[in-house]
Formats: C-alpha cells, sequence, structure tokens
C-alpha cells in the first residue's frame, strides 16, 4: 500500500494511525510510569534532598526532548524513520530495566534520554506521512494519536505507582520496561498498515513495505553502539566532569548557541522562500512551547510534591465512586465520539471494555469502602493519572471539534489554539496559587490539584497535538524529522526550567504559581499580537 493509499482509507483514519496509536501507548505507559516514581524515589528511598531531586529531575527531563534533535536528524539522512523508532524503543527498554537496579540509576536515565531521542519524534513524524498535504484529518488524527500517548500515561501511575510505592520500587520500574517491550512489538507487528511511510531512504519503493532483515541488522548494531556511547560517557565522566565545570558559562553558552545556528542552517538548506517562512513560523511557536511546557511539567516535579505533603490523600468510599464515575464517562465517550469510525473498530472497543472493566472494578472497591466506612489512602503518584484520564475522555470530542472547524468558515489557526492553551494553562495556575496558599496551615482537599489538573488538559488539549500536526505541516519533507526534534528541544529547556524554577523564584522570595500564572498568560498575549504575521508566513498550512 502506498503512502497515497494509506492517507485516502475509504473511512475515518489510515488504519497505520492505529498502529502507531497503540505503540505510542505502551511507550508512554512506560516514560510516565517511571516519571511518576523518579522524584518520589529519590526522595523517600535515596535519601535525596528535595532540591537535589528536582535538579536531577529536570536534567534527565531536559535530555528526555533534547537528544530527539540528534535521532530526527539520523532518520532524515542515515536511517529512516521506522528504524529510529525500533532503535529507540530497544535502548529505552534496556533503560527502564536498569532502573530496577539501584546501582545502575545513571546509567538508567542515560539510556532512556538516548532512546527518546530516536523514538519520539519520529513516530510523530510518521502519523504526519500518513495524511497528504492540507488534509482537514490531520489535527484530528493526532488529537487520537494524543489519546494513545495518554492512555498508557492514565494506566501507568495506577500500575507503576502502585507497584513501587506499595510493594517495591524495582518492581514499578520493571513494569515500565514490560510497557516498552509491549510497544515494540505493536509496531513491528503492524508496520504492514503503514504502507511506505517511514521506510529507510532509498527504500520508499519497497514493494513489501516492511523493513527487511538488513535493517534489523543495522538495529541491532545502533542499539549495541548508543549502549556502548552511554556506558562510556559516564565511566569517563569523572575525568570529564571536572573539565566540563571549568568550562566558563559564557563558552557553554557559546557552544550551546552554536550548535542550534547549525541545526537551523540544516533546517535551511536548500529551502525556497516559502519553505523558509515556515520554517521561521516552526522557530517561533517552539519559542512558545517553552513557556507552556515550563508551567505544565510541574506536575512531575513540586505538584506531585504537593501531593505528597501538603495534600489529604485519604479518600472515601463516594470519593472512590466519583474516580469510577469519571472513569465510566470516558469509555462513555469513546464508545459515543467513534461509533461511525470505519477504521481502528477493534480498538475502540477494546477501550471501551478496558474502561468499562476499571471502572467497575474501582466501583466495587468504592462500594466496599462507604459499606464498612474506612478510608483509602490514594498514593502521591496516583494524582498523575487525573489529566491523561481527562485526555482519553475529552480527546475524542477534541479531535471531531477541531475537524469539524478547520473544515468550515470557523477555522482556528494554530497560532490562536496554542495562545488559548497557554492562557488556560495560567487559569489553572491560579487555581494552585490560592491552594498553596491554604496548604500552609495544613493539608488541603484533593480537590484542589483535581482542578488544577482539569484545567491544565483542557489547555493542552489546544496546544500539544496541534503543535505536533503544525510541525508536520509546516516542515519540507526531507527535513521533517530534524524540525520535529527541534520542536522537542523546546520542551527541553522547558523541562529543565520547570524542575529548577522553584529554586529561582526562592532566591527573589516570590511565590511559584504566581509567577507561573505571569509566564503562562503573558506570553499568550504576545503570542495573540504575532498571529497574524505567522499566519501568512504559514502560507496556508494551519
Amino acid at each position: 500500500m502506498s503512502q497515497t493509499e494509506a492517507a485516502h482509507a475509504h473511512h475515518g483514519h489510515p488504519r497505520g494511525l492505529y498502529t502507531l496509536f497503540g505503540a505510542e501507548a505502551w511507550e508512554r505507559f512506560s516514560y510516565y510510569g517511571m516519571r511518576a516514581l523518579l522524584v518520589l524515589y529519590m526522595v523517600n528511598a535515596l535519601g535525596m534532598q528535595r532540591k537535589d531531586a528536582l535538579e536531577v529531575y529536570a536534567l534527565y527531563t531536559s535530555l528526555v526532548y533534547l537528544t530527539p534533535i540528534l535521532g530526527g536528524w539520523f532518520a532524515d539522512h542515515v536511517l529512516g524513520r521506522r528504524k529510529a523508532v525500533l532503535i529507540g524503543g530497544i535502548v529505552m527498554a534496556l533503560g527502564h530495566l536498569a532502573m530496577a537496579f539501584e546501582p545502575l540509576l545513571y546509567t538508567a536515565l542515560g539510556l532512556l534520554c538516548v532512546g527518546n531521542g530516536f523514538f519520539k519524534p519520529n513516530i510523530s513524524t510518521i502519523v504526519g506521512g500518513l495524511y497528504e498535504e492540507n488534509d482537514p484529518r490531520r489535527d484530528g488524527g493526532f488529537t487520537i494519536f494524543y489519546m494513545g500517548i495518554n492512555l498508557g500515561a492514565f494506566f501507568s501511575p495506577i500500575v507503576c505507582g502502585n507497584l513501587g510505592e506499595k510493594v517495591g520500587w524495582h518492581w514499578g520500574f520493571s513494569a515500565a520496561a514490560f510497557g516498552m517491550v509491549a510497544g515494540l512489538v505493536q509496531f513491528v507487528h503492524g508496520q504492514k498498515y503503514l504502507g511506505n511511510v517511514g521506510l529507510p531512504p532509498g527504500a520508499e519503493g519497497r514493494a513489501s513495505g516492511v523493513l527487511d532483515r538488513k535493517d534489523y541488522t543495522d538495529v541491532a548494531i545502533w542499539v549495541a553502539g548508543s549502549t556502548a556511547l552511554v556506558v562510556g560517557l559516564l565511566q569517563g565522566w569523572t575525568f570529564l566532569g571536572p573539565i566540563f565545570a571549568a568550562i566558563p558559562s559564557a563558552v557553554k553558552l557559546a557552544i550551546g548557541v552554536g550548535l542550534i545556528g547549525l541545526t537551523f542552517a540544516q533546517l535551511y538548506k536548500g529551502s525556497d522562500r516559502d519553505e523558509m517562512q515556515r520554517i521561521t513560523v516552526i522557530i517561533v511557536l517552539s519559542l512558545f512551547n517553552i513557556f507552556f511546557w515550563m508551567g505544565f511539567e510541574q506536575a512531575g516535579g513540586t505538584m506531585t510534591l504537593f501531593a505528597d505533603k501538603q495534600t489529604d490523600r485519604n479518600l472515601s468510599g463516594l470519593g472512590v465512586l466519583f474516580a469510577a464515575l469519571a472513569v465510566g464517562a470516558g469509555a462513555f465517550n469513546i464508545w459515543k465520539s467513534t461509533a461511525e469510525e470505519k477504521s481502528g473498530k477493534a480498538l475502540w472497543r477494546a477501550l471501551v471494555v478496558l474502561f468499562g472493566l476499571t471502572a467497575l472494578g474501582v466501583a466495587a472497591f468504592g462500594a466496599k469502602l462507604l459499606a464498612g466506612g474506612g478510608t483509602f489512602e490514594l498514593p502521591a503518584s496516583q494524582f498523575q493519572s487525573i489529566n491523561p484520564l481527562l485526555i482519553v475522555v475529552l480527546a475524542p470530542t477534541f479531535s471531531r471539534m477541531w475537524e469539524t472547524l478547520d473544515s468550515g468558515r470557523l477555522a482556528t489557526s494554530t497560532p490562536t489554539k496554542m495562545a488559548l492553551g497557554m492562557i488556560i494553562l495560567g487559569l489553572g495556575f491560579v487555581v494552585m496559587y490560592v491552594g498553596q496558599s491554604l496548604a500552609a496551615s495544613g493539608a488541603v482537599s484533593p480537590l484542589w490539584l483535581v482542578t488544577v489538573y482539569a484545567v491544565h488538559t483542557i489547555g493542552e488539549l489546544c496546544l500539544s497535538p496541534i503543535g505536533l500536526s503544525m510541525v508536520t505541516k509546516l516542515a519540507p519533507v526531507r527535513v521533517v524529522s530534524l524540525a520535529m526534534g527541534l520542536w522537542f528541544v523546546s520542551s527541553a529547556v522547558a523541562n529543565y526550567l520547570a524542575g529548577t524554577l522553584e529554586a529561582r523564584v526562592e532566591e527573589y522570595h516570590w511565590p511559584i504559581y504566581g509567577v507561573l500564572v505571569v509566564s503562562s498568560i503573558g506570553p499568550a498575549i504576545l503570542l495573540l499580537a504575532l498571529t497574524p504575521w505567522l499566519k501568512r508566513w504559514m502560507h496556508g498550512r494551519g
């Protein structure tokens, strides 16, 4: 099946979208399962100070999103996107497995950073490759793909978090490793539905549409090389670390600016005037993306610690029954919103059954608590399931909404959608600021965090899947993975700022959530002012 045939599935979205949906769901299960435990593990199990744990978290989550720029370049010029996805997935599986052994903590984090660099930008660009230019289904398709991301993110804190906090930390990390392996199996088994999209350079016309024996040999070589690179760098850091620390900050900054300049040169190379303008829009929107994720990624750091130390996590039977109702609403909305989808029918039915059974199980537990008059202490990591649950509940509705709006006179531009997402994020931090103030007098109701996660989820659906779609619409095909890598570099910067922000603002005695209100809404207003210019330079592609 050719790329065109894949894009023009007879009904609904291309069948290959659901292969990528499943693979990404399992990969995100592994990533968010480990992330839900990481800060708690370092503070409660390894005895790290809060500041040190947040700094490690910041460095890890920034590098996770920095390496995609290299993974994108190798995919565009050497590997092809499918091989890059496999290489990244296998290396990440090794990293999650290494997390189960305390002495291998930094080796594990290094493998996860390198693996994500290959995996993350390339599976997203394969999604874009399933659609032709100006296909109104593209934003909706990315929203469905984003639903897969959050399906994994919903179940991972429940499974990995409970195993890690209640049974043993290493059991939680091992469950994350299992998720990554399952994602690889899903991707390899379903690649026949991708047509020619993502095949290695020069093999786009291959009749079989799948990777061959030589490709899998290349994957094994790159996995071995990537693993050796991580181990070698960590072993050599005893020697390299002091040298790096001795380099003046100005020189480090100059090196960073130089590398970004080289990336821009690669993106602009061989581009005509229209392509250069579209690439410039990607760069500008990537800068605004930093402000959104700097706030949103507080979920894995300060907000998780807020849940652990300042939130009353004892739920009554009524509270558990309310959670069951929310999960049941997810099942109902998936069923209702996808009733007319012809492709991926088995997937939607499976999701409805999965969420339905989960809702029944939670309801039964809540009824038992209610009958006995007892309470249940919710693990702090479980709060990180609220956002992905709401994504799964709302994503089908947003997918239909974007498709309807973008096919008619009410089409909303990508910059406008992103600005709305940032404003909504800022409103969530208004709620968080009030909750933090009340927590100074004692533990507060979990409804404060629930409300913040709900508001932030709506903001996320206005920005994140739309941003992924935007890159694949605007970037020239020859550099689309590199452009996606640049988009994730903005997330790298944001994640580092998210992890270090608390220490920075405390120096000036500023309230962190008050600062985040300003840093979310202020740039959004500027983005709205720039939208007419950005729309002209997008040349009708967003």
